[in-house]
């Protein structure tokens, strides 16, 4: 992985799906603009990429690939973001916010049977971010809250596949720097205060 160099900062957002790492990464983007901080908040995989909307045809059970054809795409799409988006961005001096990245390759990718340290080296040229939140929800509070949202479930949204999701997101903070793990089962504004006390411990933001 590469350090970011640049003046700007990356942050990310990960967590099982249902976990609230969008609501998170949303607040956090509006509570830095107050600040007046330059942010752009976005999201993996991306809408835009051919890699992009392959995903999701496959995510949502449209169209069926082998495990490790999925993560090429996403490591495609990744690539394509980085160059596009996130790093035009951090070399304005913005903060990048990004709702999922590579850490979902290695939990997910995992989870569906794949080896880490096959996912690890294929993202190994991609920028380590400056700070990577992973909100803690249990498998069945996140399946309780797609539920009762009313979303259509996709191909990673079963309770026993989010548990083994869950494992490989545990040891991730032993693995990678600026990795934290924060209790994502408490309410949306103790989340929210929880990760502006880490940014302001880690980043001084």
């Amino acid at each position: 992985m590469q350090k970011n160099t640049y003046p700007g900062k990356l942050i990310v957002f990960e967590g099982l799906d249902g976990s609230g790492q969008s609501t998170q990464a949303g607040l956090l983007r509006d509570f830095l603009v107050f600040k007046d901080y330059q942010v752009i908040l976005t999201k993996e995989p991306t809408k835009d990429s051919e890699a992009g909307k392959k995903i999701r045809e496959v995510l949502d059970k449209k169209k069926k690939v082998s495990p490790e054809e999925l993560q090429k795409f996403f490591a495609e799409d990744r690539k394509e973001h980085l160059e596009k988006v996130i790093i035009p961005a951090l070399k304005e001096g913005k903060i990048a916010i990004s709702d999922r990245y590579f850490f979902s390759t290695f939990a997910f990718g995992t989870g569906s049977g794949l080896d880490l340290e096959w996912l690890i080296k294929l993202n190994d040229n991609f920028l380590l971010p400056d700070l990577a939140v992973i909100l803690r929800v249990s498998p069945k509070v996140c399946i309780e809250r797609i539920k009762a949202r009313g979303s259509v479930r996709t191909l990673f949204e079963e309770e026993d596949r989010l548990a083994r999701v869950w494992k490989v997101y545990e040891v991730l903070p032993d693995r990678f720097e600026n990795v934290h793990i924060v209790d994502g089962e408490r309410s949306v504004e103790d989340v929210h205060e929880n990760i502006k006390a880490l940014l302001q411990e880690k980043l001084e933001l």
